[in-house]
């Protein structure tokens, strides 16, 4: 069935009628496929060079219902275009690159795959812890979920993490934090999923366009740039730390 998809986006053919009808019959026996092989299945559906065309007709056939529930769950209740604008933007962009030679990491199309019951997750567990373990907590169930489903190798799983993780982290430039993060081994990656999170309408496109022009000055603007944050009420502002009071000795009575 997923061959049969993957053949219909990369070279435009028509399934007859009997298959088709076969294919929306049996598509929940991709239950008993070992997780394994449908990460190898994941990755010749989507880094074929039609990865648009195929999630199109994945989603047809109710095949993306049964590897990735999480997220088809929340594509049937979106909001104005969203998640499924982040999502075919992210394949989009992957067809791009895919056509230019330029290289494409599976654990960037995991992360635009998963982002959505990631996020709403990630919001929710806000609501009573602070914002980095949330997003930890959020990761580590939603991965741990998906892995039932379509097995994601540690290489790429961390990496997803990372770019997840990059994401409120990036809001925070204040001090040496902005020169920290450039360094960090994933910052490319995040940034650019930072980016795809503007084009597909979030309200971050003056945050995009700060760490773009971050990238391209010399130091000396880039610290310049840091400096004029503390004026601009940066979303990284620390709350003012409460003084202890010092207890007054006891004078013990002899």
């Amino acid at each position: 069935m997923l061959r049969a998809v993957r053949f219909m986006g990369k070279l435009g053919l028509r399934l007859a009628p009997e298959t088709e009808a076969g294919i929306s019959k049996f598509g929940s026996l991709l239950a008993d496929i070992p997780a394994a092989r449908l990460f190898d299945e994941t990755l010749k559906l989507y880094l074929s060079g039609q990865a648009a065309m195929t999630h199109e007709l994945l989603c047809h056939y109710h095949l993306f219902d049964h590897m990735y529930p999480q997220t088809a769950a929340l594509l049937k209740t979106e909001a104005d275009n969203y998640p499924r604008t982040l999502l075919m933007k992210a394949l989009e962009n992957t067809d791009k690159r895919l056509a230019d030679n330029k290289p494409v990491t599976p654990a960037f199309l995991f992360a635009a795959l998963l982002w959505e019951p990631l996020r709403q997750r990630w919001q929710h567990y806000q609501t009573r812890m602070p914002e980095m373990p949330a997003m930890q907590r959020a990761a580590t169930e939603v991965l741990s979920e998906q892995v039932q489903r379509v097995a994601i190798p540690k290489r790429y799983s961390m990496v997803t993490r990372d770019i997840w993780s990059l994401q409120p982290r990036l809001t925070k430039r204040q001090g040496k934090r902005a020169f920290s993060l450039l360094l960090h081994p994933k910052f490319r990656a995040g940034y650019d999923f930072l980016a795809l999170r503007a084009e597909a309408g979030e309200s971050i496109q003056p945050l995009v366009d700060w760490w773009t022009r971050f990238q391209a000055v010399p130091v000396n603007e880039q610290n310049e740039m840091v400096q004029s944050l503390s004026g601009q009420g940066d979303t990284e502002k620390r709350k003012p730390r409460r003084r202890r009071r010092r207890r007054k000795p006891v004078n013990k009575e002899d």
